[in-house]
């Protein structure tokens, strides 16, 4: 079983016939002997819409109910059981009700698909995912109904359905659209002419664009190389020269003149990687092409003219644009241009414009190798070779044998000799001496400059040659080499750029140094700015050099972004370390996002936390507060009644409730204050020598007697605590503690001095808590297990272990051996605190 087909009737707004074209052609199917059914169909009381639902199956709409109604949504599961040919469904971007299956009703349309089940459906412009901001800015209404635009490429056809603004307004004015009643307000807000205008644009461009899209994998997989005409597309050379903005513009300019123009930039850089344009012009004229509404391409061919005229027929250009010449006359015997060999071999299909320009005939240099990079060493060794052993040699076989033979083979071992060692120019300086060496010594006549043998001349010219070809063989393997090692190097960097992002890795700090290293510079800076007018701000820096205010005080600038640039002082950089230099810019200004992401993200978490603490406070007053309160008034009301004489025995127990009520009241206030203090950050500690044996005993005083037991040596050290705090830290353990430990078995609090620190556990035997839990039974409003609401609101033990911390110390959970739960609050022996205390206001006590 394949997959099923889905057709989609796109439209710009509401009311443009979408629904109507999905239901005649389900009609025409159906004529066909097409299975079709009608899964889900809005109609919207629009009359010759609800007339096209004659005739073909429906099926009956699944009620949900939401929020005190019953809505209809598609009963995916009859439609699958049904298993028709062709399916109908409306609204592709439409949200379900909850309680359906799928949140989306294109969720469900892609399950019908996957089940062979042909679907037509329907869906506007404006519930495309990727156009929510441009519609928003469009209309001033923002879509929460929308579809992934992956889901509609992948639809088999896509079908616009299209109307004037203008008919579509009549058609509201009629009322075939919305309600009466509804049509002036309509009329008046989103289906203003200049929105349906907007909106018809972006409807008509989408689908533009994919038929382009559909036109070039044609033209691919049917191998097409002839250009079709059917848009303007214009592709500018560029040379990275400064006439390139003027022909962006040029070509813009064209561009406007015919329907979709569109302009395609590409700079054509040699494989070789020999020569290269400027980096900064070619970043400028990039944004000056995206800001036209263009593309820049950047494409490797050695061969530019062939280069050029390839590219433009593989996007199927109509028009090439290019300057005139920058050459002087002397420089045309290298060769035609670039200019006239794309006009030559541009053929009929392809218009080819010369723009012409400021820097016409004012020179450029032509592509020239570099130099072969062999050091200096080499260098001198193959000049010595080169100049000063032909004369040796020539002196050594005038002693020896005056009429040795095999003179030239020597003369040519040495010019040889010094191309490996030196390259070409010190191979060129043997060739000249060796040659005019033989022709003195060793060619007749002899002892003069002249060569009656042709053949002689023969052989000193073949002298000449294998020289120079030697010669160009090694430089060209020195520069290949050269290359290979530098490629090398740059993989390495872009590498750990890669790494750096695989691994998060995001300081920036680091990676500026990484940059001011590599490329052995004095400082490295990141610089920002607001606008293209605002001043330029240091986002971060490393190095020693001298500080850069604007990228232009700095021997190197690097665009990183909009309004961010590397700037790096030390010494101007060669352009082919810019390439990798502009890998660091970027990596720089995603760094430095990534930060501010984080930042904003804590801050984020840090307000999320604190409107969690203030909804948790407001239930907190809601319920627990208002209990205890409700009680008070209560047995308040009924002392005061007049109605019922109470005897003594029960205005005791009422008013041992009122005091109850209190207490509690009193201890809830309490926590909830002392949390508050703990997250808005008020608690300042004072610091002091207290005795842990004078402290834990005050905090017992809001425990039943009897149920606890202490074990505190009056032998501890003191230990550097906030009386105060440490008394309510130590009251809400105790008092959690007591709340879970079986009746009858009291309550252990124990303390022992450990090195430098000091101990106090508070034992109990109660149910305990599983170690996945631990961490969260401190956590605010937390309370474990099925404690009832009346138990409290979770605050004891966070605001315990906050002010722990608080004074410098811990507090953590652990199983009692044999059962139970173990608190253990440590804080520092005042004999082991280092900063002196710091005077500040004693904190407000709670009774206990």
């Amino acid at each position: 079983m394949g997959r099923g087909k889905l057709r989609i009737h796109l439209g710009a707004a509401p009311g443009v016939g979408k629904t109507y074209a999905m239901l005649s052609e389900a009609h025409r199917r159906a004529e066909r002997g097409t299975d079709c059914v009608v899964a889900f169909v809005e109609h919207h009381g629009r009359p010759r819409t609800e007339a096209l639902l004659h005739g073909l199956e429906r099926i009956p709409p699944r009620e949900l109910e939401h929020r005190g109604r019953v809505l209809p949504e598609m009963d995916l599961d009859a439609v699958l059981a049904r298993r028709p040919q062709v399916a109908l469904v409306d609204e592709l971007a439409h949200t379900n009700v909850p309680g359906s299956r799928n949140a989306k009703r294109w969720q469900d349309v892609e399950e019908l698909l996957a089940a062979g089940i042909d679907v037509l459906s329907t869906v506007n412009i404006q519930h495309f995912e990727s156009l929510g901001d441009v519609v928003e800015s469009i209309t001033g209404v923002r879509e929460r109904e929308t579809v992934p635009d992956e889901v509609v490429r992948r639809a088999d056809q896509i079908e616009l359905v299209d109307m004037a603004p203008e008919a579509l307004r009549r058609r509201m004015a009629h009322g075939n659209v919305y309600q009466p009643d509804k049509v002036d307000a309509a009329l008046s807000n989103y289906f203003r002419l200049g929105n349906l205008t907007a909106l018809r644009e972006l409807a008509l461009l989408w689908v533009a664009d994919r038929v382009d899209a559909h036109l070039q994998r044609y033209r691919s997989e049917h191998e097409v190389s002839a250009i079709w005409g059917s848009r303007e597309r214009i592709v500018v050379g560029l040379t990275g020269g400064p006439e390139g903005r003027t022909l962006i513009r040029r070509a813009a300019r064209l561009a406007e003149k015919g329907a979709g123009g569109e302009v395609l930039a590409v700079y054509i850089a040699r494989g070789d990687g020999l020569t290269a344009a400027s980096p900064k012009e070619l970043v400028e004229q990039r944004a000056l092409v995206e800001d036209l509404g263009g593309t820049f391409h950047h494409v490797v061919g050695d061969d530019v003219p062939a280069a050029l005229l390839a590219f433009a027929r593989g996007v199927n250009a109509t028009q090439i644009v290019l300057g005139s010449s920058r050459r002087k006359t002397w420089q045309y015997v290298f060769g035609p241009g670039v200019g006239a060999t794309v006009a030559r071999d541009s053929g009929p299909d392809l218009d080819v414009h010369i723009v012409t320009h400021e820097a016409i005939a004012k020179g450029r240099g032509l592509p020239v190798a570099r130099g072969a990079r062999l050091g200096r060493s080499r260098t001198v060794a193959g000049w010595a070779v080169g100049v000063a052993g032909p004369v040796l040699l020539a002196v050594l076989i005038s002693a020896v044998n005056p009429g040795f033979a095999n003179d030239m083979l020597l003369f040519l071992a040495l010019t040889v000799a010094a191309a490996l060692l030196g390259g070409l120019w010190p191979a060129l300086g043997s060739a000249v001496v060796g040659s005019l060496l033989l022709n003195y010594f060793y060619t007749p006549p002899l002892h003069t400059w002249t060569v009656s043998d042709p053949k002689n001349l023969v052989a000193i010219v073949v002298f000449v040659a294998v020289g120079v070809a030697v010669a160009s063989v090694v430089d060209l393997a020195a520069r290949r080499t050269h290359q290979a090692a530098r490629l090398r190097a740059e993989s390495e960097i872009l590498s750990y750029l890669a790494g750096n992002v695989l691994r998060g890795e995001t300081g920036l700090e680091d990676l500026l140094e990484r940059v001011r290293e590599t490329f052995g510079m004095e400082s490295a800076a990141l610089l920002e700015r607001a606008a293209d007018v605002a001043p330029w701000t240091c986002a971060g820096r490393a190095g020693r050099g001298r500080p850069v205010e604007r990228p232009e005080d700095a021997d190197v600038d690097v665009p990183a972004g909009d309004h961010m640039a590397l700037a790096l002082t030390g010494r101007v950089l060669p352009a082919e370390d810019r390439r990798v230099l502009a890998a660091f810019a970027a990596q720089a200004a995603v760094v430095l996002d990534h930060r501010r992401l984080r930042e904003e993200a804590d801050r984020a978490r840090a307000l999320a936390e604190g409107n969690r603490i203030r909804t948790a406070l407001l239930a907190a007053v809601s319920h627990d507060l208002r209990t205890p309160l409700a009680g008070i008034k209560a047995a308040v009301s009924s002392l005061r009644s007049e109605d019922v004489d109470w005897s003594p025995e029960d205005t005791a127990e009422l008013l041992a409730s009122i005091e109850e009520g209190a207490d509690r009241l009193d201890h809830l206030v309490g926590n909830l204050l002392d949390m508050s203090r703990l997250h808005t950050g008020t608690v300042t500690p004072l610091i002091r020598e207290i005795d842990v044996d004078e402290v834990v005993p005050m905090a017992l005083g809001g425990v039943p007697e009897g149920s606890v037991a202490l074990d505190v040596p009056e032998t501890l050290p003191m230990v550097a605590a906030d009386a105060g705090l440490l008394e309510r830290a130590m009251a809400n353990v105790v008092e959690n503690a007591v709340k879970y430990s079986p009746p009858g078995v009291p309550v252990l609090v124990a303390a022992s001095a450990h090195a430098d620190r000091v101990e106090v556990r508070v034992v109990d035997r109660g149910p305990g808590v599983p170690d996945e839990a631990k961490g969260r039974i401190f956590e605010p409003f937390q309370r474990h297990g099925d404690a009832p609401r009346g138990a409290g609101v979770g605050l004891g033990l966070a605001v315990a272990r906050g002010f722990a911390e608080a004074m410098g110390g811990t507090l953590d959970a652990e199983d009692t051996p044999g059962g139970g739960l173990t608190m253990t609050l440590t804080l520092r022996a005042a004999a082991a605190e280092c900063p002196e205390p710091v005077p500040a206001a004693e904190p407000e006590r709670q009774p206990s």
